[in-house]
């Protein structure tokens, strides 16, 4: 009976270690198995991607909108160029179509220039508040009432981008007094400027908006005691800066203890170095300072003539204004306000930002 018992159990061990193993060697795959089922998944997720990534880089979803800009100077000034640089990046970026065109910074050119896009029917325009409230107002009244979006670049006007902020008129730019009154409080600090000295601001008091940068930077001076000349920027010099070396030679020429200029104006900041070797003057002998960057104005920086410039980003700018024209008609977005001064620029940091200077980015 024992010998039985014993057969018996060892019978039904052998059964289930068969099963075992039939059922092991069903489920067991050799490694070229495995290595062929784990190349197949992945061609499969490669082709996805790969699929997905072309309809994502093909997306063109503004492609249907035109928006019109106003550069605001002439082709080839150092302001202007990149702000071109920005609107096209956008552009691409987004895929709608850009109509540039250029106004001279000359506010009547501007308000002609803009009736003109707006007849055009674009899906929106950008522009510079120079011409200000009362001249943009009725044109802008009409845009908005054609569905054309307007925003502002540069020059804000408050009182009208409140009215149409729902609508999507935002502003990107600096905020213009308290720019001009931040550079003339670090020409103060950096260059010891006291009461009883004499500095220069060559700005553009006459324009309704735009001179508040300038009135800033003359407020800020003459709360320690400085002695400020004003110099109004003239329609030809605003074109083309170049035009104004004999104006300085002449200021120059009448008060040769002038501590610091200011020009008002990033054309003329970059030709500053010409300004002050029409006057004869060496490097650092009067100090210069004044607003945005480029090439020559980089320039001017490494060669000692041009002491601070304060940044407000052009290229951020026109490419944030793109956008809000895009967003606003695609999804009824509102207008944003950015406030793009990033500060200032000298010796310091200059070589750091050189590269995105030379490519019109910075």
């Amino acid at each position: 009976m024992k010998k039985i018992l014993v057969g018996v159990v060892a019978f039904i061990f052998i059964i289930s270690v068969t099963f075992v193993s039939i059922s092991c060697k069903a489920e067991v795959k050799t490694v070229e198995e495995i290595t062929a089922a784990e190349e197949t998944t992945a061609v499969e997720a490669s082709e996805v991607t790969t699929e997905e990534s072309q309809v994502v880089a093909g997306e063109k979803r503004f492609e249907d909108y035109n928006v019109w800009f106003d550069l605001g100077g002439v082709a080839g000034d150092p302001v202007t160029t990149v702000i071109l640089t920005g609107a096209r990046a956008a552009s691409e970026d987004l895929g709608c179509k850009l109509t540039t065109y250029y106004s001279q910074w000359n506010p009547e050119t501007m308000v002609a220039n803009f009736k003109n896009a707006i007849a055009q029917n674009p899906t929106g325009v950008v522009i510079i508040g120079i011409p200000g409230q009362d001249a943009f107002g009725p044109v802008i009244d009409e845009a908005f009432s054609k569905g054309i979006v307007c925003t502002l670049l540069a020059v804000d006007l408050p009182d009208i981008r409140a009215k149409y902020k729902a609508q999507g008129m935002g502003f990107a730019g600096s905020e213009l007094y308290q720019a001009g009154y931040d550079l003339g409080k670090r020409c103060i600090d950096l260059f010891d400027i006291k009461s009883g000295d004499r500095a220069m601001v060559w700005g553009l008091l006459a324009q309704e908006t735009r001179g508040e940068r300038g009135q800033g930077s003359i407020d800020a001076l003459e709360e320690v005691g400085v002695t400020v000349d004003f110099i109004e920027i003239t329609d030809d010099i605003n074109a083309d800066p170049a035009l104004g070396v004999p104006t300085f030679v002449s200021y120059y020429s009448k008060y040769p203890d002038v501590k610091l200029i200011i020009t008002d104006h990033g054309g003329m900041t970059s030709t500053v170095k010409a300004y002050l070797e029409g006057a004869g003057l060496e490097p650092g002998k009067v100090k210069a300072a004044g607003f945005d960057l480029s090439p020559a104005t980089a320039d001017a920086i490494q060669s000692g003539y041009l002491s601070v410039v304060f940044d407000q980003q052009f290229y951020y700018q026109a490419y944030l204004c793109v956008q809000q024209i895009c967003l606003t008609k695609a999804y009824g977005l509102g207008g944003i306000y950015s406030n793009t001064g990033a500060g200032f620029v000298d010796e310091s940091n200059i070589d750091e930002l050189l590269p995105l200077i030379e490519k019109g980015i910075r």
